[in-house]
């Protein structure tokens, strides 16, 4: 069951990215290894690398590094008031025209929010 613009995204890059490693050549791996690695815990923790990356993003108005970032985000455990920090830091950099890109990312969070409100609670 599809629950949103975060579930959509992730299971189209899943097949786009295994549609590029079919072709990909040395170069292209190393990149993607790249991009991988300086995301994982290291002198900052991972958390924050995905903050960072969130605002880059913002900036540079990549709707789909966005949606990645907020994904991650949520699974490093993100607060809401952390999101929201980092966005005005990324608007404030970015100015408004990265207003819209904002809205998306703040609707992608939306809904995993009430996704996560939506279903009933496992017990032990």
């Amino acid at each position: 069951m599809d629950s949103g613009m975060i579930d959509k995204f992730r299971d189209d890059r899943i097949a786009l990215n295994e549609l590029v490693m079919k072709y990909a050549g040395k170069n292209i791996k190393r990149l993607f290894a790249i991009d991988q690695q300086v995301y994982s815990e290291g002198a900052l923790p991972a958390k924050t690398k995905e903050l960072l990356g969130l605002v880059a993003s913002l900036v540079l108005r990549c709707d789909d590094c966005i949606l990645y970032h907020i994904m991650k985000c949520e699974e490093e455990g993100v607060t809401t008031e952390e999101l929201e920090e980092t966005m005005a830091i990324g608007v404030a950099v970015g100015g408004s025209i990265t207003i819209p890109h904002l809205r998306m990312a703040i609707k992608a969070w939306d809904e995993r929010k009430q996704n996560k409100k939506d279903k009933p609670q496992q017990t032990s």
